[in-house]
């Protein structure tokens, strides 16, 4: 593949031809799930994404010389919050998670990462960074913690573009006795009665959130690498702590070359949060609909535009799919993807620009030539699509649809009932249930209709 990539670069905020440091080892860092709950469909987002970059990498630059590093945060304050609130012990409760992450991954069509280093597996590490970062005069100690003292670094904020002082007015700074200045952040703290903890320099404690990634980064990596990734809730602080202690530690002028944050998703124009009620679990979907149809949804915008989470946005990506399987063919050999076609996808991974150019050869492929299908399924299974041979594809239709048709006309009988009597709330919610079975109602015409979504 001759065509040059083009990622937007949060350093900088423009979009940048992408040089790799050594085009045979290309290192790309995305930060994993806190293992305290189950994913939903906000933190499902980098992981589409970005596993669509990393076959972008491969593609241009060759499988064996592209290593994705995905970290799992194993250890933290909403984890051990968490144990306490399921009564669970943190152990059983972080591999309980993972292991539900693990099938979200597997749900969505993503590839497995190169690594997906734990925390708790590189805690020794993490202790030798932070004596670093003392001996440097980087960071200080107060009453068994450890802290980074900002100021010592002069480009802190470049990533966010903001200076110090708008920084701590426009973020959660976390307020401590033990701290110098209030936008100082911890490496190490003692941990309390039945935490987890570790020997250190400084007693038994745990390091901070930021910490793990600048340790397993480098030990990955090296220095310096290509690629760091993750959404934008992460900017500030945790990448700008990371760039901040990480070129502290290892005296170097960069840290990643190029780094990637994708948008927020909404519900419904809203944001999706805890305080909202509105936070959907990936898990939620799988009884509904199949992951492909979650993960054409989630590329449907450009990952760097905010993504509006609909009944809608599923629905189409539902028809679009059960359209697109029906040019679907076993693919057995590799199948050359022209160009012209994958170039949207170099240029700053523009998945709506591609996903345009999957319904042209889904229109070419209406041709009935074997060739044309090839080409169109082999340019679907590139971004994670039409992976699930036909047959399980209709398979999965009919297993989620799990109610007769007598049990339907039932239904609806009851639904016309309540909107005569003007009970609209039990309408909505016989619709509802229609709906999380797999059945489309439509009113029209005085009269009301039925399909299998």
């Amino acid at each position: 593949m001759n065509k040059d990539i083009f990622l937007t670069n949060s350093l900088g905020n423009k979009k940048e031809k992408f040089v790799p440091i050594d085009k045979n080892n290309i290192g790309m860092y995305v930060c994993g799930p806190t293992v305290y709950d189950d994913p939903h469909i906000g933190n499902a987002r980098p992981l589409v994404v970005f596993d669509i970059l990393y076959k972008v990498l491969k593609c241009k630059f060759g499988n064996k010389s592209v290593t994705y590093i995905r970290n799992i945060t194993d250890v933290d304050d909403k984890i051990i919050k968490s144990s306490l609130d399921k009564k669970i012990s943190i152990e059983d409760l972080t591999k309980m998670v993972t292991k539900n992450f693990h099938k979200d991954c597997n749900y969505l069509f993503c590839e497995k990462p190169t690594e997906e280093p734990k925390a708790t597996e590189n805690i020794s590490l993490m202790i030798k960074m932070t004596e670093d970062l003392i001996k440097k005069n980087y960071a200080y100690t107060n009453n068994n913690h450890v802290y980074f003292e900002v100021k010592k670094f002069k480009d802190y904020g470049k990533l966010s573009n903001k200076n110090l002082d708008e920084l701590i007015a426009g973020s959660r700074v976390e307020i401590s006795e033990n701290k110098k200045n209030p936008e100082d952040f911890v490496l190490w703290k003692p941990s309390k009665d039945n935490e987890p903890n570790w020997d250190s320099p400084w007693g038994k404690g745990r390091p901070g959130w930021h910490l793990e990634c600048s340790v397993m980064s480098k030990k990955y990596l090296g220095i310096k690498f290509d690629i760091h990734g993750g959404g934008r809730d992460l900017i500030f602080p945790h990448h700008e702590n990371e760039i901040a202690q990480s070129r502290c530690a290892n005296d170097s002028d960069t840290f990643a070359n190029y780094w990637v944050h994708n948008g927020f998703i909404t519900i419904s124009n809203e944001k999706m949060a805890k305080s909202q009620g509105n936070i959907l679990k990936i898990n939620d979907f799988k009884n509904k609909i199949n992951g492909q149809v979650l993960r054409l949804a989630l590329i449907s915008a450009h990952y760097k535009q905010p993504l509006d989470w609909n009944e809608n946005l599923i629905e189409q990506c539902q028809k679009t799919l059960n359209k697109w399987y029906e040019s679907y063919v076993q693919i057995e050999k590799k199948v050359l993807i022209p160009e012209e076609y994958l170039s949207p996808l170099f240029d700053d991974l523009n998945t709506p620009g591609y996903i345009a150019n999957l319904h042209k050869l889904y229109e070419k492929s209406q041709s009935g030539k074997t060739k044309d299908k090839e080409v169109f399924t082999s340019a679907c299974n590139f971004i994670g699509l039409l992976k699930d041979n036909k047959n399980n594809w209709l398979d999965f239709k009919k297993e989620k649809s799990i109610i007769s048709e007598q049990e339907i006309l039932l239904k609806i009988e009851e639904r016309n009932k309540a909107r005569e009597n003007k009970n609209y709330k039990l309408s909505d919610k016989i619709r509802d249930e229609l709906l999380d079975k797999g059945v489309l109602i439509e009113d029209k015409d005085g009269k009301t209709t039925w399909k299998l979504k």
